[in-house]
């Protein structure tokens, strides 16, 4: 590791996410802000995989927005990626996922 300080850790939370939801948001008026999606933990596996997009609304996403995607199996996954306009998770059908983000 170098010897610059590691600000991103994800220090923040949301858990039991079962349904689409924006789990933090940018605003429009701080150019250089960004949140960091950290790490997916897969509760509950369902029928699906889900993923993550780069948006402050559940709809509209595409894969043009994309920053990460994970598999319908119990497990931890890091995505590790900057985003700009805020964090949306969607989980797979039947799955249940936590986020950490900064």
């Amino acid at each position: 590791m170098s010897d610059g300080v590691y600000i991103r850790q994800g220090k923040s939370s949301a858990l039991n996410i079962a349904a689409a939801a924006v789990v933090a948001t940018v605003p429009k008026d701080f150019a250089l802000a960004q949140c960091r999606l950290v790490r997916v933990q897969v509760l509950v596996a369902g029928t699906a995989g889900g993923a993550a997009y780069d948006s402050a609304s559940v709809t509209g996403n595409t894969v043009a927005n994309q920053v990460g995607a994970w598999p319908n199996a119990v497990g931890s996954y890091l995505i590790d990626m900057p985003c700009l306009a805020g964090i949306c998770i969607i989980p797979g059908a039947g799955q249940t996922v936590a986020v950490s983000y900064d």
